[in-house]
């Protein structure tokens, strides 16, 4: 008996249901999609499973949750996942169960911690700071930051089911903040002068998420202060 389009059938639905996933790799760090995939064209839906990763406690990345309901870290090898609740609250859990429509992501093995001048108070001269430190022709890297923070704005995407995107407005409907004062938090940030829009906002060459030290909260970070004696700064080594 001919079977062969029966079979074909069957695989087209098989490779149909599996996410998407064109992992890039550079030195250290490796990503999937792209964030102007997302917030210009609407490409929403997973392009990488968080449970395809290898278990490796090495391992930290950052990006939203498929459809912009969640942000997503991994830190030191666990998967955190924070969903909105209410304009107050919102829920961390841990877990690998979720997707991602961009992420980016790095094994690091070895930290190199960096002195930190005390005009590094804020996001923008942090950012200045690692600018003056590397070329322009540095690799994309991942950094960390233990600090208690003396405040902080992150937020959580919270995009409406069945919302289009098309521009960054868009993308950030149903978006809520929130706010720490005087928190241990760990800050993870990937640093690239040549992935705007693809892990990093068309204007900066950094994209960092804020997790407090008791795992209970988690976002995107927007605004940060910081007290400079408390701020401790590790570059991944290359």
């Amino acid at each position: 008996m001919y079977k062969l389009p029966f079979i074909g059938v069957l695989v087209l639905l098989i490779s149909c249901s599996e996410v998407k996933k064109e992992v890039k790799t550079i030195p250290l760090v490796m990503y999937s999609g792209a964030m102007k995939n997302v917030m210009k064209k609407g490409e929403l839906q997973g392009t990488i499973a968080l449970d395809t990763l290898p278990d490796n406690p090495n391992l930290y990345g950052i990006g939203p949750v498929e459809f912009l309901q969640g942000e997503i870290t991994l830190f030191e090898g666990r998967n955190f996942v924070s969903y909105v609740e209410s304009e107050m609250k919102h829920i961390v859990s841990e877990t690998f169960s979720v997707k991602a429509p961009f992420f980016v992501y790095a094994e690091v093995k070895e930290w190199e911690e960096i002195p930190v001048p005390d005009s590094v108070e804020d996001l923008k001269s942090l950012e200045d700071f690692l600018n003056k430190l590397e070329k322009k022709d540095t690799l994309p890297f991942v950094f960390k930051i233990e600090t208690n923070i003396k405040s902080a704005v992150f937020h959580v995407v919270n995009l409406p089911t069945g919302t289009k995107v098309s521009s960054p407005e868009d993308a950030h409907k149903g978006k809520i903040s929130y706010s720490v004062t005087n928190e241990n938090v760990d800050l993870i940030g990937f640093y690239s002068t040549h992935h705007h829009t693809i892990f990093t906002h068309h204007d900066s060459n950094i994209h960092v998420h804020l997790l407090s030290k008791d795992k209970k909260q988690m976002g995107h970070l927007d605004e940060a202060y910081f007290y400079p004696t408390t701020l401790k700064l590790f570059k991944s080594k290359s």
